[in-house]
């Protein structure tokens, strides 16, 4: 009988812990029996293929009783190790899984219809977990390690990784995953989780077609990037559009695409590339339309300027709470361009460029809403004047702890109706009729 297997029931190690050292172990002698110059000439499922065959028979070699959905899942566990992301595989193929938050090797949580909940996945230990980290930041260019402990970066699927490490994480490896899968949310999956009103994407479909400029404002998981997605869904397929992101998430439909990413510096410093730089690079390339994944610095006011000559269309994001909010902190990233621009200039310069004004908010119990449309409608002596075309207002919370409401429109006609007009775009005067337009159930 097999040392190890012998061993194993004599201490009565419990079966997880027994499984991991035999996949530990076939692990390092399938390493040993590969021809890795025979591996080179194979494609990736052809591969994977034949070493499911190497690894099923170092199964039979172990003298440990498994079952049929022990062994399949030994296997399967082995070959995530080898191609794919170890532990974390389990949790990427789940659909419902929104959110994946490692707080060190052993503390694994995730976001399951908006409410939080820990894992039986764990890691080895923090080795094996800046492995597998460095493993997805190396396929983007990325690197992670003592002098560069902090790094975003992008999975295969679209999904977004942010890691900090050792020293300044001190309980081990930290990392979040924000998902948003191979198959985007659509149009008709938003409208069905009530997200907004049937009249609110006459609108906002109107003003994508119509060349509005649009701010879509929100916190951390609100859903903008998934609503900025959606939106240029809207936009024709004629258009030459260039994205710019930190790390690429966003999922455009259309053929006419060019998409750039930052850079962040190398280990001495030099060599990083900024949105700004990249919007600058833009305007000489043509584009009829300019998607920043994120303005959260000195590159909003190059973002304006383009918005304001002849780059209508375009669209950004930012981090705020409410419309009013996202004003402020405009002007506060202006500033940070280095510029000592009067507060009027700046006001005035946002004004212009900006049309529509996008609120998403993710309220208790994890729902996601689009709060406010808000209209940008000009200057009235050092004011930024705004109104509210439709807005979300909040009742109370069920049995559930989920937050209910009511989608409102507000009466007010938005002052841009010629220019959808004249774009051949027609909104019915109805759809901006005061009344209750939707209530959660």
């Amino acid at each position: 009988m097999n040392a190890l297997g012998q061993t194993l029931r004599n201490v009565g190690i419990e079966k997880e812990d027994e499984l991991d050292i035999v996949k530990r172990k076939i692990h390092t002698n399938l390493v040993d029996k590969l021809d890795l110059t025979r591996l080179g000439d194979m494609q990736g499922d052809v591969l994977r293929r034949e070493i499911r065959l190497v690894v099923e028979h170092l199964c039979d070699s172990e003298d440990v009783l498994l079952n049929r959905n022990e062994r399949e899942r030994l296997i399967e566990e082995v070959l995530d190790e080898m191609f794919g992301l170890g532990p974390l595989e389990l949790l990427l193929k789940d659909t419902t899984v929104s959110d994946i938050l490692i707080n060190g090797p052993k503390q694994i949580y995730v976001e399951r219809g908006g409410r939080m909940e820990k894992t039986n996945v764990v890691f080895r230990d923090n080795a094996h977990l800046l492995q597998i980290i460095d493993r997805i930041v190396s396929k983007v260019g990325r690197r992670v390690d003592e002098t560069c402990p902090m790094v975003d970066a992008r999975l295969q699927d679209g999904s977004r990784l942010n890691a900090i490490i050792p020293p300044l994480a001190l309980d081990g490896p930290a990392v979040s995953i924000r998902r948003f899968g191979s198959n985007p949310l659509k149009l008709e999956d938003l409208l069905n989780f009530k997200a907004f009103t049937p009249e609110m994407v006459m609108l906002l479909e109107g003003g994508i077609k119509a060349r509005l400029n649009m701010v879509i404002s929100g916190g951390t998981g609100s859903g903008k990037t998934t609503l900025l997605n959606t939106l240029s869904g809207f936009i024709s397929n004629s258009d030459r559009i260039v994205t710019i992101e930190d790390a690429a998430e966003l999922q455009l439909q259309q053929d006419h695409v060019v998409r750039l990413e930052t850079r962040p510096p190398n280990i001495e410093g030099k060599g990083g590339i900024t949105a700004t730089d990249l919007v600058k690079n833009t305007l000489r390339m043509r584009p009829e339309r300019i998607i920043i994944g994120e303005c959260r610095g000195p590159e909003t006011l190059d973002m304006l300027q383009a918005m304001n000559t002849g780059h209508e269309g375009s669209l950004t994001t930012i981090h705020a709470n409410t419309p009013r909010d996202g004003v402020a902190r405009i002007e506060t990233m202006i500033m940070m361009a280095g510029f000592d621009l009067p507060v009027k200039a700046m006001r005035t310069q946002m004004a212009s460029a900006v049309d529509l004004i996008i609120q998403v908010n993710r309220l208790q119990g994890g729902i996601r809403r689009i709060t406010h449309i808000t209209e940008v409608v000009g200057m009235e002596q050092d004011t930024v004047v705004m109104q509210d075309i439709y807005r979300y207002v909040q009742d109370g919370i069920d049995e559930n702890g989920r937050c209910i409401g009511r989608f409102v429109s507000t009466g007010i006609r938005p002052s841009f109706m010629d220019r959808l007009e004249s774009s051949g775009v027609h909104v019915p005067t109805s759809a901006f009729r005061e009344r209750v337009m939707l209530v959660d159930d």
